[in-house]
This record gives structure tokens, sequence and C-alpha cells, in this order.
């Protein structure tokens, strides 16, 4: 249950940026919409900036989910988990590998169903999201990993802002649609 209730989903102002991010999810408000709408002004950024790291990013759309699953499951939101799974799935990630990051177990031990790099961003999003502090061994392991400064800002920054997405949506309740 909604810690505060949602707005309708068939709410129609402010009608710019409720067509906005209708647009954006392909017709429909999802209930992580309906709680945004509670304030404008923060949805309207929500959906400008994650609308860009959804889908302006260099970073392969397979890290990008990865990361964002594993946070999911760090943080126990299960909503997040449910709507990037999939996702992942359609990047290039297995079904296999969508079992094993739901087993909190699997995250700090067994790396087996994954390659080096998604190793390393689990790595990675493991200590930013427990720690918030990265090691240098870690943080010289995804320079290495990836090919430019620029994906290495984008890993860090989406796991950064799943962090945020995540706790917004355990905070509130937000269920899953």
């Amino acid at each position: 249950m909604p810690r505060i209730p949602y707005q309708p989903a068939d709410l129609a102002e402010p009608k710019e940026l409720v067509d906005a991010i209708r647009k954006r999810r392909g017709g429909n408000l999802l209930n992580l919409d309906r709680m945004l709408l509670q304030s404008a002004p923060f949805a309207r950024g929500w959906n400008a900036f994650l609308g860009e790291v959804r889908t302006g990013l260099e970073l392969s759309p397979k890290l990008r989910e990865l990361a964002m699953c594993v946070v999911a499951v760090l943080n126990g939101a299960a909503y997040e988990f449910q709507h990037h799974a999939p996702e992942f799935i359609k990047a290039g990630g297995t079904a296999q590998q969508v079992e094993a990051m739901q087993r909190s177990d699997t995250l700090g031990h067994d790396f087996s169903l994954f390659d080096s790099i998604e190793r390393t961003a689990i790595l990675l999003t493991i200590e930013m999201t427990r720690k918030i502090e990265v090691s240098d061994a870690t943080f010289a392991a995804v320079r290495a990993a990836l090919p430019n400064e620029q994906q290495v800002v984008e890993l860090v920054g989406v796991i950064a802002t799943y962090n945020m997405v995540s706790r917004f949506l355990v905070a509130l309740g937000v269920e899953p649609e």
C-alpha cells in the first residue's frame, strides 16, 4: 500500500507534463509517475533526467540495466527490479543471470554467470550501494574494463541514480503495477 495516494491514472493536468510522461512511457502513467506527479516540479525534473539516463547514454544498455537490477536487489526495491529485469534480458542478459541476481548471496559470492566486465560493474554497484565509498582497486578495475572515461562516469551515474530511484520507491511504498 502506498504511503501517499497515487494521482489518478487518468490525470490530465498539468497537461504538458502529463503528456510528456505518457509519451516517454508509451501512453500510460506508471504508479511511479502517479506518485511523482504529487509534485509537478519534481516529476518534470525526474522525467527529463531519467529519460536521458534510460536512452541517452553511451554506456551499453546491458551494463546499465545490470546495475539497475543489482541496486534494486540490494535495496529491496521489487518495483525497480520488476521493471528492469526484462530490460536486462532484452539487452542481452539471461534468465539465469536474473535468477542469480535475485539471490542476495550470489551478489556477494558467485559471479560465475557474468563476464568480467559485468562482474566489475556488479562489484562497483555493491560498493556504491552498501558502502558508498569505492575502493581504489574496484575503481581501477572499472576504468580498465570500460573503453573511456565517459562510460565510467555514466556507470557511476546510473548506479547513483537508481539508488535514488529505489530509495524513493521503497520509502513511499510504490507498488508494482
